[in-house]
């Protein structure tokens, strides 16, 4: 039996200019394209990415990955996704899934594709690398992300506030992911530590709808996008491109 392969092509933070051209081959050629489906019946960041790329011949697979903590949740959902990409698979057709940013980056692919081998051993996965949102925001912001022996920290969504005070005791850039939930007690432990003026906000980077905070001192509240991130370099930020 011929088994198709799953692709985990890495499409970038937002701006469809910036998949690689191998994920971009890749994406055209399988005869399915899958995505995380959207909420409330709109279209997922992924699939909008996506969408100019594609071709009325593909098949078009929405997978539903629930935005809850519930592991039992989760992993039901997981499983059920990944019974839906075998269904093609089994029949020797290729699956793409397309994800924002990159497929090895705190992405959805990963449950995906280790619960399908968990499932069907057999199944063949191959990963596609591209944009990661850290890169994008410090290129939004005409900043590099380190420098020499600068020692860099990616915090995910969940970290608590005493993860935040120990990371800032030793490093020298921190990235704070999918800030807008702490947003007001990341605000105030910046604001003791005297780093306001040395961290930025990157909201939707490289969408059309992007912004950028800079000097947070003038910000302690904010109505932030989930896809935002703030950056904390601990010396002062130099270069920065405001946008207002």
């Amino acid at each position: 039996m011929v088994i198709g392969t799953l692709y985990g092509i890495s499409v970038g933070p937002g701006d469809p200019e910036l998949i690689t051209l191998k994920g971009w081959r890749c994406l055209q050629q399988a005869p399915v394209v899958a995505f995380p489906a959207g909420v409330q019946g709109k279209q997922g960041l992924a699939q909008q990415i996506i969408a100019q790329w594609l071709n009325p011949q593909q098949v078009q697979l929405a997978l539903i990955f629930p935005y809850v903590q519930d592991m039992t949740v989760l992993t039901a959902a997981w499983e059920t996704a990944a019974q839906q990409v075998w269904q093609y698979l089994s029949q020797g057709k290729d699956v793409a899934f397309a994800c924002e940013g990159d497929v090895s980056f705190y992405s959805t692919f990963t449950y995906l594709a280790q619960t399908l081998q968990a499932l069907q051993p057999k199944a063949i996965v191959k990963v596609i690398p591209g944009v990661c949102s850290p890169m994008a925001a410090t290129a939004a912001l005409g900043l590099p992300l380190t420098l020499r022996q600068q020692r860099l920290v990616v915090l995910p969504a969940l970290y608590t506030v005493k993860e935040l005070e120990t990371v800032l005791d030793w490093a020298d850039v921190v990235v704070l992911m999918k800030v807008s939930s702490v947003y007001e007690k990341v605000w105030a432990i910046l604001q003791q530590r005297q780093l306001l003026e040395n961290s930025a906000i990157v909201e939707y980077a490289t969408l059309p709808q992007q912004k950028i905070y800079t000097d947070l001192r003038s910000h302690p509240t904010l109505k932030l996008a989930y896809f935002s991130l703030l950056i904390v370099q601990l010396r002062r930020l130099r270069n920065v491109v405001e946008q207002k």
